[in-house]
C-alpha cells in the first residue's frame, strides 16, 4: 500500500495548501477530519495537525484525544495544531496584544534540529492567530523565535513532535519548503508519489475492487471526467460504459465536437439529447442552489434510465476532485455550495460510487492526463461546472438565454485563444445576468441584457484572483458580443478574487 501522511483537519483556510505542498515534493497525503483518525492498518509515517478558525481556549474548539497518536508517529502541529499541543499537555496559550498577522522573521534557537536544518537566520515566515503560546508545557523546547513570538517553534524531547505557530504551507513563507522537506525526512518519506505512480496504482486498485463489475460513467467534456473515464477504460476496459449527456446547459457546439474527441480515445460513449427533459425541470427555478439540486436529479434520473437499459450495471463512475469534496461539506459543517457529482446516490438507483480522482487538485488531473498520454485540447480546457451555463445564467432559464450565453461565451473563449491568451487563464466564461439596461443601437433605443465576463488565475480552484487581461482585448470583445449577440446590450468585467468571491457567481 501506498506510503501516507495524515492531515487532521481542524478547519483551518490553508489546510488544503498543505496537500499540496506535500504533494509536490513527492509524498501522498489525505486530510481527514480532526476526529477521525484512519484505522491503524494504513501505511502512515506520519502526521501534521492544521490551524483552526477557533482558540483552544474556546468552548467549541476542536479538542481530539491525541494520545494514541502521540509518540506513534512524527507529528508536526501548525498555528492552532502547535497551540493544542502545548495546551493539551498543560502548557500555556493566551490572546496576544496584539493579533499577530503577516510577516515575520524567524530565527532558530537550535540550529541542530533537524527541523530547522537549513532554515537560516531572519527567514521570512508567515504569521496568522490571534493566541500565542506563552509556556511551553514540561519536555518541550523552543528551537525557533521572532521579534514578537519567543516561541515560535518548539519539539517535545525524547518524541518527534514538533509544533509550529506560523504557516510554512503558504507562499510567504519563505522557507516553508525546507521544513516541510525536513519533516518528511524525519517520517523517512520515499518521495515516490508521482502521475505515473498514481496511474498505476489507481488502475491496480480499480482492477481489484471492480473486477468484472460494470460502471456506467457521466461525461461532460471536462478533464476531470475525460481522465476519470481513461483510467477507468484502462482497468476494466468494455465494461465502461460511458454517457454524454446534452443537457441544453453546455457550450456552443460542444455536444457534437466533445463526442468526437471521445471516440478518438477508443471510449465506449452513448450520447443523449435531455434538453426538453432539464428545461422542464428548471422551468420557473431561480435559486440557485435548488438549480444545482434539480440538475443532479434530473442527471441521476437519466443515468439511472440508461443504467437499467444496459443491465447488470453496479457502479457510477464520476470526476469528483478534491476541491467539490471541500466546497461540499467542510470541518466546521459549512457548505458553501453542493456539487451534483458529490456525496451519496438515492437509494432507487442502486448503483455505487466509484470517484478515482477524489482525492486530487485539479493541477494534477491534468498531471495524470498528460501522462496517460491524453489530447492536449482536452486536457487544456477550461474548467466547466457539472450544471454547466445553468449555474451561468443567473435566475430561471430558459432556452432563449441559453441561446444568448452560449454565442456570448463563444465569443469571448475564442477571442481568448486568437489572442493567445487561453493557456495564460485558469478559468474563463460568460454570465448572463438578471439585469436589463437603456442602450442606443443605431438610432434606436434598446432596452436588453447585461453579460459579465469573468476571467481567473489559479492552481487549485480553492483561491483565484481575477486575469488582469489587456484592455484593447476586453474592448474588442465587448464590442464583437454587443454586436453580435443579439439580447445584449451591456458587457461589464468581473474584477473580484477568490475568497471572498467564488469563481462561478453560482
Amino acid at each position: 500500500m501506498l506510503e501516507k501522511i495524515i492531515i487532521l483537519d481542524f478547519g483551518s483556510q490553508t489546510t488544503q495548501l498543505i496537500a499540496r505542498r506535500l504533494r509536490e515534493l513527492k509524498v501522498y497525503c489525505e486530510i481527514v477530519p480532526y476526529n477521525r483518525f484512519p484505522e491503524n492498518d494504513e501505511p502512515i509515517i506520519g502526521v501534521i495537525l492544521s490551524g483552526s478558525p477557533f482558540s483552544v481556549n474556546d468552548s467549541e474548539a476542536f479538542k481530539p484525544d491525541l494520545s494514541a497518536i502521540r509518540g506513534k508517529y512524527p507529528i508536526l502541529g501548525i498555528c492552532y495544531g502547535a497551540q493544542y499541543l502545548a495546551y493539551s499537555c498543560g502548557g500555556k496559550v493566551e490572546k496576544g496584544d496584539l493579533r499577530e498577522y503577516g510577516r515575520a522573521r524567524l530565527n532558530p534557537k537550535d540550529t541542530n534540529d533537524r527541523l530547522m536544518t537549513g532554515v537560516p537566520a531572519n527567514s521570512q515566515v508567515w504569521m496568522s492567530h490571534g493566541d500565542t503560546i506563552t509556556a511551553l508545557p514540561a519536555g518541550f523546547r523552543v528551537i525557533a523565535e521572532t521579534e514578537d513570538v519567543p516561541i515560535a517553534a518548539f519539539r517535545v524531547e525524547n518524541e518527534k513532535t514538533w509544533g509550529v505557530q506560523f504557516h510554512p504551507e503558504v507562499f510567504h513563507t519563505e522557507i516553508g519548503t525546507t521544513l516541510l522537506d525536513n519533516f518528511l525526512q524525519i517520517c523517512n518519506a520515499k518521495k515516490d508519489w508521482t502521475p505515473a505512480s498514481f496511474i498505476h496504482d489507481t488502475i491496480e486498485k480499480l482492477k481489484k475492487q471492480l473486477g468484472n463489475d460494470k460502471v456506467i460513467l457521466a461525461l461532460s467534456g471536462g478533464v476531470d471526467s475525460s481522465v476519470c473515464a481513461v483510467l477507468l477504460n484502462r482497468a476494466i476496459g468494455k465494461n465502461l460504459f460511458c454517457i454524454f449527456v446534452d443537457h441544453g446547459l453546455l457550450r456552443k457546439n460542444e455536444f457534437e465536437s466533445v463526442l468526437e474527441n471521445y471516440k478518438q480515445l477508443g471510449l465506449n460513449v452513448l450520447g443523449i439529447d435531455a434538453k426538453d427533459y432539464f428545461y422542464k425541470a428548471l422551468d420557473g427555478v431561480e435559486e440557485p442552489e435548488q438549480k444545482r439540486k434539480i440538475i443532479g436529479k434530473s442527471f441521476i434520473d437519466i443515468f439511472n434510465r440508461e443504467a437499467q437499459q444496459l443491465q447488470n450495471i453496479q457502479w457510477l463512475g464520476q470526476g469528483t476532485i478534491y476541491p467539490d469534496v471541500i466546497e461540499s461539506l467542510s470541518i466546521t459543517g459549512s457548505t458553501i455550495k453542493s456539487h451534483h457529482n458529490v456525496g451519496g446516490l438515492p437509494e432507487k438507483m442502486h448503483l455505487k460510487l466509484i470517484e478515482p480522482l477524489r482525492l486530487l487538485f485539479k493541477d494534477e488531473v491534468r498531471k495524470v492526463g498528460y501522462e496517460l498520454g491524453m489530447p492536449e485540447q482536452l486536457i487544456k480546457r477550461h474548467p466547466f461546472p457539472g450544471p454547466g451555463l445553468g449555474v451561468r445564467i443567473l435566475g430561471a432559464i430558459t432556452p432563449e438565454k441559453v441561446r444568448i450565453l452560449q454565442e456570448a461565451d463563444a465569443i469571448f473563449v475564442s477571442g481568448l485563444k486568437e489572442w493567445n491568451l487561453y493557456d495564460k487563464v485558469w478559468q474563463a466564461f460568460v454570465v448572463l445576468l438578471p439585469v436589463r439596461s437603456v442602450g442606443v443601437m443605431g438610432d434606436e433605443r434598446t432596452y436588453e441584457n447585461a453579460v459579465a465576463l469573468r476571467a481567473v488565475n489559479s492552481t487549485d480552484a480553492m483561491t483565484a484572483d481575477w486575469s488582469h487581461l489587456p484592455y484593447e482585448f476586453l474592448a474588442k470583445v465587448s464590442n464583437e458580443i454587443i454586436n453580435k449577440v443579439r439580447g445584449v446590450n451591456r458587457v461589464v468585467y468581473d474584477i473580484s478574487s477568490k475568497p471572498p468571491s467564488t469563481i462561478e457567481w453560482e
